[in-house]
C-alpha cells in the first residue's frame, strides 16, 4: 500500500474512533441520566405513595370531607367521608359528574337545589370559600334530613393546566340541631317572660337590669324600656339595700344557689310597695358567674294580709285595743329597760255596773259601752302607754314616762273624768263609773316579772271594787297580791262551791232563723267581780288543775238541761279540751251522764278546737272514736286557724265544722275573708259535713254565710249566751 492511501486511512480511523468515544460517552451519558431520572421517578412515585397515605389516614380521622373536581365538574377525587355525607359510593363517583350523583339538596325552606350550584366554586355570586349550609335528603322517605356545611374553592393546576375545585363537607346535624334547639329554647324563655304575670328580669353581675318584662315594669309603674341599664339595688328601699347586696355577694361567692328575699321598692310615683324577690345565679359553660335570672312578686297584698292576722292575733276584735298577749310582751320588754323602776306602772280598769248594762239593754249596747271606754282610755293616756283589754270589761293600761308616778295619776283622773260624761246608746244616756287599781313598779315587783306586776294592779283593783267602786287604789304590801297561785286557789274553790255556771247560747238554721241548738258556754260567777266571762280565768284552768273537773261539771250541767227540755229536741254542743280527753275517763263519764239522765247521745255535741288537737295522741282519739261510736257528734271548732285542718278531718271521727269568728267578722267587705269561707264551706260540703258559723253579727254576714252553703250559725244576732235561753 502505497504511503499516500496509507494516511487517510489512518486519518479516518482515527475520527472513527473518536465518534466511538464520543458515542459511548454519550450513551453511557445517557444511561447514567436514565438512571438518575429512574430513580427520580421512583422517589417521586414513593413520595406521592407517602401523601396517599397521609392523605387518606387525614381524611380517616377528620370530620370534613373532601371532594375534587373539574372546573367543568367531572368528579376527580371523593374521600370516603365525604361520599358518606353525600350517601354515594366513593368509587362509583369518581369520573362522573356531580350533577349526576343524585344528591337531593334542600334550603332551609325545603326547596330543592342545584347538585352543581352547591357543591361548585360559584354558586349564584356567593364568594368563593364562604360556607353555605344545606340540607341532604335522606334516601328513607320519612327520616330527617341532614345538615351539611359546605365551602368549594377554585385550586390552582401545576404548569398552567386547568384548575380543579376543592369542595369541603362537614355534616353539622347535630350542632344545627342544637341550634335549634338554644334558639327554641331561648324564645320559648322569652316569649314566657315577656308574658309571664309576674315581673321578671335578667341581671348582669354589675346588678345592672340587662331586660325586663311589662308584668315588672306595670308593678314599678314604668316602662320596659326605663328599667333598662337600672341596677336593682337602686329600685329596693334604701332600708333593704344592704340585706339585698349581701345575698347577692353570696351568690357570686358560692355560699347559696338562689335566694328569696321580702323587700320594698319604689315605684316610679314614689310610692313603697312590698315584693318578693326570687334570684338565681345563671353560670356558664365553665362554670363562671354569667347573669342573674330575677322575679320580682307584688306581696303587698299579702304583706298586708299578714299585717292584719297579726294585728287580729295581737288586738281586741272588738275595740282594737292590744290583747292580753300584747300586753304581757310589751310590759315585759319594758321592764327589762334600765330605769323601769322610774319609767313603769300599770293602771288596771274595771267598769262598775256591766252586767247590768248587758242584762237590761243587750250585749250590742254593752258593746258601745266598750268601745267607748276604750276611746276614754286612749284619751286619757295620750299615747303615753299601751292600753289593752284583757276581756270583758277589764282593761289595763301599761304607763311608759320619764315620771311615771305622776303620769299614771293622771291617767286614772283622766280616766274618772272621761267617764263622769253619760253615753248616748240609741236613745238612752247612760252613765259608765269604773274602778282603778295602780301598781308602781317597785323594785321586788320589777324583779318579779309582767305578770306579778299585772297581779298587784288586778289586788288593788279588788280593793276599790270592794271600797265602794268608782275609786282608785294604789297596791301595797298590805294587799292580798292576786298572783297566778292565788287565782288558781280561787279557781279550785269556784270549782268545788259551784259558782262556774253554764250560759246557752242559740244556734240557729240560717234558712229560717229558728233555734235549733245551744253552745254551752262557762261563766264564772265570783264573789267579788262580778259575772266573768272565759278570758278572765280559762287560760289559767289547766295550771289550776280543776280542767277536768270543769269539764265534768259543765256535761252534768248540759245533761239535766238536756234532760229538762227533751220536748224541744235541741243539742247542745260542749267545748272540750285535749286534757279533759287525755283523762281517760271524760267519755266514759260522759256517756254515763247521757245514760243516767235517759238522754240521747246525739243531742250533746262534743267542740274541739284545732289548736288542741296538735299534739293529740293515742288516747285522745281513743276517747274520739269511743264517743262517735256511741252516737256523741264531734265537732272541729275554731275552723280555719289550726296547723293541719286536713289531717283531722281524714284521721279523726269529725261530723262537722265550726268556722273561727275572726273569718265571719270580715266578711262581706273583705274579699280575702269572702274566699276563705267560701273554699273552707266547700271542703265541709264535700266531706258531708255539718257546717256552723260563729261570731254572726249583722245580717249581711248571716246572708253571705247562708248562701256560700254554711247552714248553721250563732252569734249576737241570734242572741247572746244566758242562763236560761230564751225560747225562739
Amino acid at each position: 500500500m502505497s504511503a499516500d492511501l496509507v494516511a487517510p486511512v489512518g486519518a479516518v480511523s482515527t475520527v472513527i474512533a473518536a465518534v466511538a468515544v464520543v458515542a459511548l460517552v454519550t450513551v453511557l451519558v445517557l444511561l447514567d441520566r436514565a438512571r438518575r431520572q429512574a430513580r427520580r421517578n421512583v422517589d417521586l412515585l414513593r413520595h406521592a405513595l407517602e401523601l396517599r397515605q397521609r392523605y387518606d389516614a387525614l381524611q380517616a380521622v377528620t370530620r370534613e370531607g373532601v371532594l375534587v373536581q373539574s372546573e367543568d365538574g367531572l368528579v376527580l377525587d371523593i374521600s370516603a367521608r365525604a361520599a358518606a355525607i353525600l350517601g354515594v359510593d366513593a368509587e362509583d363517583a369518581v369520573g362522573r359528574r356531580v350533577a349526576e350523583l343524585g344528591v337531593p339538596f334542600v334550603d332551609e325552606h325545603g326547596l330543592a337545589m342545584n347538585p352543581a350550584a352547591v357543591l361548585g366554586a360559584q354558586r349564584g355570586g356567593r364568594p368563593a370559600g364562604e360556607p353555605l349550609v344545606v340540607g341532604v335528603l335522606a334516601p328513607v322517605p320519612g327520616t330527617r334530613p341532614r345538615v351539611v356545611q359546605v365551602a368549594a374553592r377554585p385550586v390552582p393546576g401545576a404548569d398552567g393546566t386547568r384548575p380543579a375545585v376543592l369542595t369541603t363537607l362537614v355534616d353539622v346535624t347535630v350542632r344545627h340541631e342544637a341550634e335549634v334547639a338554644l334558639s327554641r329554647s331561648e324564645t320559648q324563655f322569652r316569649v314566657a317572660m315577656e308574658n309571664a304575670p309576674i315581673g321578671m328580669a335578667l341581671v348582669d353581675l354589675d346588678w345592672q337590669i340587662t331586660e325586663a318584662n311589662a308584668a315588672l315594669a306595670d308593678l314599678l309603674g314604668t316602662h320596659v324600656a326605663g328599667l333598662r341599664g337600672y341596677r336593682l339595688d337602686e329600685l329596693a328601699a334604701p332600708e333593704d339595700r344592704a340585706q339585698q347586696r349581701m345575698e347577692m355577694d353570696r351568690l357570686l361567692g358560692g355560699g347559696q344557689h338562689r335566694f328569696s328575699l321580702e323587700m320594698r321598692c319604689r315605684r316610679a310615683d314614689g310610692h313603697l310597695v312590698w315584693v318578693v324577690l326570687d334570684a338565681a345565679l345563671v353560670r356558664g359553660p365553665e362554670g363562671r358567674p354569667d347573669h342573674f335570672v330575677v322575679q320580682v312578686r307584688d306581696a303587698t297584698e299579702s304583706r298586708l294580709q299578714a299585717e292584719m292576722l297579726t294585728h287580729r292575733a295581737m288586738h281586741d276584735p272588738l275595740t282594737g285595743l292590744a290583747n292580753r298577749t300584747l300586753l304581757q310582751e310589751v310590759l315585759q320588754s319594758a321592764l327589762e329597760q334600765p330605769g323601769a323602776q322610774d319609767r313603769i306602772a300599770v293602771l288596771a280598769c274595771d267598769l262598775d255596773g256591766f252586767k247590768e248594762v248587758n242584762d237590761r239593754y243587750g250585749h250590742p249596747a254593752g258593746d258601745e259601752v266598750l268601745v267607748h271606754v276604750a276611746g276614754v282610755l286612749r284619751a286619757a293616756t295620750g299615747g303615753a302607754g299601751t292600753v289593752a283589754r284583757l276581756g270583758g270589761d277589764e282593761f289595763v293600761v301599761v304607763v311608759q314616762d320619764a315620771d311615771a308616778v305622776k303620769a299614771v295619776f293622771e291617767v286614772a283622773s283622766e280616766i274618772h273624768t272621761g267617764l263622769r260624761e253619760p253615753l248616748r246608746v240609741g236613745r238612752r244616756r247612760m252613765g259608765v263609773g269604773a274602778s282603778v287599781g295602780i301598781a308602781l313598779a317597785e323594785a321586788h315587783l320589777v324583779e318579779a316579772g309582767a305578770p306579778t306586776l299585772l297581779a298587784a294592779a288586778d289586788a288593788a283593783l279588788y280593793r276599790a271594787k270592794a271600797a265602794g267602786r268608782g275609786r282608785t287604789e294604789v297596791y301595797d304590801a298590805s294587799m292580798e297580791l292576786a298572783t297566778a297561785t292565788t287565782l288558781q286557789r280561787e279557781l279550785q274553790q269556784a270549782v268545788a262551791q259551784g259558782e262556774l255556771v253554764v250560759h246557752y247560747q242559740p244556734i240557729v238554721d240560717l234558712s229560717d232563723v229558728h233555734v235549733v241548738g245551744y253552745e254551752a258556754l262557762v261563766r264564772w260567777q265570783h264573789p267579788q267581780r262580778g259575772l266573768l266571762l272565759p278570758g278572765a280565768f280559762l287560760p289559767h284552768i289547766q295550771e289550776a288543775g280543776v280542767a277536768v273537773a270543769l269539764g265534768q261539771l259543765v256535761v252534768t250541767q248540759v245533761v239535766e238541761f238536756l234532760a229538762r227540755t227533751e220536748d224541744t229536741g235541741r243539742w247542745v254542743s260542749v267545748n272540750v279540751s285535749a286534757d279533759q280527753l287525755g283523762d281517760g275517763e271524760f267519755a266514759t263519764r260522759l256517756l254515763q251522764e247521757l245514760s243516767r239522765h235517759r238522754v240521747t247521745a246525739g243531742r250533746l255535741v262534743v267542740e274541739l278546737t284545732e289548736s288542741s288537737l296538735v299534739a293529740s295522741g293515742t288516747r285522745i282519739r281513743h276517747e274520739l272514736t269511743q264517743l262517735s261510736a256511741a252516737g256523741v257528734p264531734i265537732l272541729l271548732d275554731d275552723f280555719g286557724t289550726g296547723v293541719s285542718p286536713l289531717q283531722y278531718l281524714r284521721d279523726l271521727p269529725v261530723a262537722g265544722v265550726k268556722l273561727d269568728m275572726s273569718f265571719t267578722s270580715g266578711i262581706p267587705h273583705d274579699p280575702t275573708a269572702g274566699r276563705v269561707v267560701r273554699a273552707l264551706g266547700a271542703l265541709a260540703r264535700e266531706l258531708a259535713m255539718v257546717t256552723i258559723a260563729e261570731g254572726i253579727e249583722h245580717e249581711e254576714q248571716a246572708d253571705f254565710l247562708r248562701h256560700n252553703g254554711w247552714r248553721y250559725g250563732q252569734g249576737w244576732l241570734f242572741g247572746a249566751a244566758q242562763e236560761v235561753p230564751s225560747e225562739r
